[in-house]
C-alpha cells in the first residue's frame, strides 16, 4: 500500500573517445572502469561472484537452453571485462560495449534517485581518471539510450515482488502502464525509428527499440515485459521484476516518479486491487505511437473499446492508486507515498493542459523546450544535424559541456536532493538493505573480501584453505540496524566471520 519496496536501477552509459570514432567500445569502457577502480578503490579488488546467477530462467516456468541463447543473455559468465564493487554497495562494470553502474538495493524511490545520481558522479570521475596518465584518453560519457545509428543501451529498473503473484497478472496490468508512463519519464529524442532517420521529436529514447510484448531478451526482440526470473534473493519468496523499458533519466523528479508510480502499481497488482482491465490494443505499436506524439493527443484503443490518451490512461492508474492507498492505509499513509501521489497528479494535470509548463521537471519537456528555442532562433527543421547534437549535449555528464548540468546550476531544473547527499552516496551504502553489509565489508576488510554479489560476500581469510561465503539472501537483513554494531566492534574480517558463523 506504499511506494516502499526493495528496488534498484542499472544504467549503461553512452561512450565515445574524442577524435577516435572507430575505437573499440569494450576497450574504452574497460579503461573507464579500471581507471576508477585503480585510482579510487586502490585496495584489493573483489571479483564479482557469478555462482548464484541464472539469467536464462524464465518467469513463465522454463529455462532457456544455453545453446540457443544469444551471447548477450549469458550475463552469468566471467568474460574478463572490467568489474568493480564499490563501497556504496553498487557494481561498476562493462556490460557488452558500455560502462554500467548498477545501484545498490534501496527501499524507496527517493533513495533510488539518490544512488542513481551518485552513479552519475562515479561515471564522471571515472572518465576524468581515464584522462590522466598513463591512459590520457579523453573518454566522453552520456546518460542516454541510443547512438541514433540503430543501437540502443539500457536503463533497467528492478523491483522485488512476492513470488505468489501470478505472472500473468503482472503482464496484464503492467503493460498498459508501461505503454503510457513514458509521458512522465521519457528522456526525449530527436529522430524517429531505431536509426533516427525519420525526422521529428519523440518522447522516449527507448520506445522504438521494443518489438514484442513479453520475452526473455534484453538486447534483441526487446519486450515490454521482460521475463527474466533471477531474484538475487530467496527464490521461494521473491521474484525480481526486471524492467527494461525505461529511459535513462537525468531529471530527479522524472526518476522519482518513474520508480514511485511503478512501485504503487506493483503493490496494487500484488493485492489484486486492479479490477478494471486497462489492456490496450496492439501494445507495441501503441508504445511507438505515444512516443511519436509530443502533443499528447494520440488516442489509445483499449480492448474494452474505450479510447484514451496516454495521459488519461495514466490518470486511470492514479485514481486507482489513490483509492488503493486510502483503502489500505488511510490517515496512516507514509509521507513519501502521499508525495508520489501528489506529484503524479500535478504532473498529469499539467501535461493535459500545458505540457511545456513541465520544462523544469521532466526530461523530454526540458529537452523539447531548448530544441524549440534553437529551431525558432535559427529557423531549423527537425532534419538539421545541429538538433541531434543538442540532444546529445543534454546527456553529456561534463558540467562544463552538458546542458542538463548547466540547467541545474542555473536553477532551471527542479531538485529533490542536495549535492551533499549525493556526494555522500558516492561512497556510503544505503543503511536499510543488505547493501549496507556489502559496502561496509568492502570499506573495512577490502584486503580479505575475495568476491561479492547481490546475495553473498566471500572472504579469503589468512590461514584458511577454503573461502568463507556469507549468504545475503534476505535483502532487508544486513542493514545498519541489524549488523551496524557488529561491524563496529569487529576490527578484522576474521573476527566478523567468527561472530557470524559462531566458529
Amino acid at each position: 500500500m506504499s511506494v516502499h519496496r526493495v528496488m534498484g536501477v542499472e544504467t549503461e552509459y553512452g561512450i565515445s573517445v574524442a577524435g577516435q570514432p572507430t575505437v573499440n567500445p569494450m576497450l574504452s569502457s574497460s579503461q573507464v572502469v579500471n581507471a576508477y577502480a585503480g585510482k579510487v578503490i586502490r585496495a584489493r579488488r573483489a571479483r564479482w561472484d557469478f555462482e548464484e546467477e541464472n539469467p536464462l530462467r524464465d518467469a513463465r516456468g522454463f529455462d532457456l537452453a544455453r545453446d540457443v541463447a544469444d551471447d548477450s543473455q549469458l550475463t552469468d559468465e566471467e568474460v574478463g571485462l572490467a568489474n568493480a564493487i564499490l563501497t556504496n554497495g553498487a557494481r561498476l562494470y562493462v556490460d557488452h560495449a558500455h560502462p554500467e553502474y548498477s545501484s545498490p538495493e534501496v527501499t524507496n524511490p527517493r533513495d533510488l534517485v539518490l544512488w542513481d545520481k551518485a552513479g552519475e558522479r562515479v561515471m564522471l570521475e571515472a572518465s576524468r581518471r581515464a584522462a590522466e596518465p598513463p591512459l590520457s584518453t579523453s573518454i566522453l560519457l552520456y546518460k542516454n539510450n541510443t547512438d541514433n545509428k540503430g543501437a540502443s543501451y539500457g536503463c533497467h529498473e528492478n523491483y522485488l515482488m512476492s513470488r505468489s503473484t501470478p505472472f500473468a497478472d503482472i503482464v496484464r496490468n503492467l503493460t498498459p502502464f508501461f505503454v503510457s508512463r513514458q509521458v512522465v519519464c521519457g528522456a526525449g529524442r530527436v529522430g524517429l525509428g531505431q536509426d533516427g532517420s525519420r525526422h521529428g521529436f519523440q518522447i522516449s529514447q527507448r520506445a522504438d527499440f521494443f518489438e514484442v510484448e513479453v520475452g526473455l531478451e534484453t538486447t534483441l526482440k526487446r519486450p515490454i515485459i521482460n521475463t527474466r526470473d533471477e531474484p538475487h534473493a530467496d527464490a521461494d519468496k521473491y521474484r525480481r521484476l526486471h524492467v527494461i523499458i525505461g529511459d535513462a533519466n537525468l531529471s530527479e523528479v522524472a526518476t522519482y516518479l518513474k520508480a514511485g508510480t511503478t512501485a504503487l502499481v506493483l503493490s496494487m497488482i500484488e493485492d489484486d486491487f486492479l479490477t478494471t482491465d486497462l489492456s490496450v490494443e496492439h501494445p507495441v505499436t501503441s508504445l511507438h505511437e505515444v512516443s511519436h506524439d509530443p502533443s499528447l493527443r494520440h488516442l489509445l484503443t483499449l480492448k474494452s473499446g474505450r479510447k484514451l490518451t496516454a495521459v488519461q490512461l495514466q490518470m486511470e492508474y492514479l485514481e486507482n492508486a489513490r483509492k488503493y492507498v486510502e483503502d489500505r492505509s488511510g490517515a496512516d499513509t507514509d509521507p513519501e507515498t502521499r508525495d508520489v501521489l501528489d506529484r503524479w497528479e500535478s504532473v498529469l494535470t499539467r501535461l493535459e493542459s500545458d505540457p511545456m509548463s513541465l520544462s523544469r521537471e521532466l526530461d523530454w519537456v526540458a529537452k523539447l523546450a531548448v530544441l524549440q528555442q534553437y529551431r525558432e532562433r535559427d529557423g531549423l527543421d527537425w532534419s538539421h544535424p545541429k538538433l541531434q547534437l543538442v540532444d546529445l549535449q543534454y546527456a553529456d555528464l561534463r558540467p562544463e559541456r552538458g546542458l542538463y548540468p548547466r540547467f541545474v546550476e542555473r536553477g532551471r531544473m527542479a531538485r529533490i536532493l542536495t549535492d551533499a547527499e549525493i556526494e555522500r552516496a558516492v561512497h556510503q551504502p544505503p543503511e536499510d538493505t543488505r547493501a549496507y553489509f556489502r559496502g561496509r565489508c568492502l570499506a573495512q576488510y577490502s584486503e580479505h573480501v575475495a568476491a561479492a554479489s547481490w546475495d553473498s560476500v566471500i572472504f579469503d581469510l589468512p590461514g584458511n584453505e577454503s573461502l568463507q561465503r556469507v549468504p545475503t539472501l534476505e535483502p532487508l537483513r544486513g542493514t545498519r540496524a541489524h549488523v551496524g554494531r557488529l561491524l563496529d566492534r569487529c576490527r578484522t574480517a576474521e573476527e566478523l566471520v567468527r561472530a557470524i558463523t559462531g566458529g
